[in-house]
């Protein structure tokens, strides 16, 4: 395997948020691939979402849509102030439309985080111009069929480790250490 196997398996969290269509999208019942990734981040994240969400998508096309259409990424916004719905899905679209926008209150989106067991997003002070960073959790939790994750994949992962790990995690092998 390829990144960070966990130490405990974890079951998909019960998270119901408002997706970018506007309806209540719930992880548990509305994921529909056989692998969901989970990512906490932003579009105003200046590194760490696009180059995430690019390498994965760039991953996602290597392996051709008999794949890929079998994976959800379902990316939660840890800045619900400035992440409108439209402005989530534009932001998405830019990488593959096939991603999966939510946005909650920041009272519902800390509650998403902890039931995911990240860390909670810190709104950083704003600068002289107003704009301001958020500090958020970096990695994608991989929740398999069985609505159980066994491993994360930290900012920094290759395209080429998601091409090897995403069919394994596909064809049900469970990662161990």
């Amino acid at each position: 395997w390829h990144e960070r196997v966990l130490p405990t398996a974890e079951k998909k969290p019960d998270i119901t948020l408002t997706s970018t269509d506007g309806e209540s999208f719930s992880l548990i019942d509305d994921t529909t691939g056989e692998l969901t990734l989970l990512m906490f981040g932003y579009t105003n994240c200046p590194d760490i979402c696009p180059i995430s969400l690019g390498t994965l998508a760039a991953a996602l096309d290597d392996l051709g849509p008999d794949i890929a259409n079998r994976v959800d990424l379902v990316f939660v916004t840890a800045d619900p102030d400035r992440d409108t719905l439209d402005r989530l899905r534009t932001y998405l679209d830019g990488y593959n439309p096939k991603f999966i926008g939510l946005r909650g209150t920041a009272t519902e989106v800390t509650e998403a985080q902890e039931l995911a067991n990240v860390p909670r997003a810190e709104i950083e002070p704003p600068d002289k111009g107003g704009g301001y960073s958020v500090g958020h959790a970096t990695q994608m939790i991989a929740y398999q069929n069985d609505g159980v994750a066994r491993i994360v994949y930290p900012f920094g992962t290759r395209a080429e480790d998601w091409i090897i790990d995403i069919p394994r995690l596909l064809a049900g092998e469970h990662p161990s250490e």
